[in-house]
């Protein structure tokens, strides 16, 4: 029996390593067609993986890939990465918003600098990733938004301990709740969030990573979670 995601389009962002490249690796395997949007086109050696690694690997998995530079602080990135994905592929159908920066820091210890980046990716970026693929999900008989944000919970243990990382990603889920109601019918939304921990690259350059990786699972698991909503 054929996928229903052979032939799909999906963009997702930050897919160069970690979550993104496991659920861009996962949906290959359905034969999938992957928009690798990232700005990474220069291996750093603490994190690993480049667009064009990526796309590589996407390959060899069965699916087709199409590596674009995108940094999604930039709006005109992220709609140039569009075009030439649709323009490549023909189509779009899914969204997967996974790119995000983490900074794990008390209100009173947060840098402006961090807290910068995590809402110009985090809530910035997934806001006009999202906008600039609408047009074209609404052409999708498979049209889905996927972010890779938590339940919004009021609880004190979130937001305490880290309030700028928690409330960016809050946000996330806000902007996929308004998809989810803005385009009833035409546009499916869900976000998507682990349990526990799981083992990135990311992770493992903050401080007490090394700790946090201890428990962990592997990023397979969210990409499995993702290929079930997706399907």
């Amino acid at each position: 029996m054929s996928s229903p995601l052979r032939n799909k389009t999906v963009f997702i962002s930050g897919s160069s390593r970690g979550i993104g490249k496991a659920i861009a690796l996962r949906l290959a395997r359905e034969g999938a067609q992957i928009i690798v949007a990232a700005k990474s086109v220069t291996e750093d050696p603490r994190l690993g993986g480049t667009i064009y690694s990526a796309a590589r690997e996407i390959e060899e998995a069965g699916g087709r890939a199409l590596p674009v530079v995108c940094d999604i602080r930039d709006e005109s990135q992220i709609e140039e990465a569009v075009r030439k994905g649709v323009e490549h592929f023909g189509s779009l159908d899914i969204v997967i918003n996974n790119a995000s920066a983490i900074s794990l820091s008390h209100i009173e210890k947060t840098e402006t600098k961090k807290f910068d980046l995590m809402y110009d990716i985090n809530v910035r970026g997934t806001f006009f990733v999202t906008k600039a693929c609408i047009p074209h999900l609404l052409k999708s008989s498979h049209a889905h938004v996927l972010s890779l944000s938590p339940p919004l919970q009021i609880d004190m243990k979130w937001f305490s301990p880290h309030p700028a990382y928690t409330i960016s990603k809050y946000d996330m889920s806000m902007i996929t709740l308004s998809v989810a109601n803005a385009y009833p019918n035409k546009i499916a939304a869900n976000t998507l969030w682990p349990r526990t921990v799981i083992a990135t690259s990311a992770l493992q350059i903050l401080p007490g990573g090394e700790q946090l990786l201890a428990g962990s699972r592997r990023p397979a698991i969210v990409a499995d979670a993702a290929y079930e909503i997706l399907k």
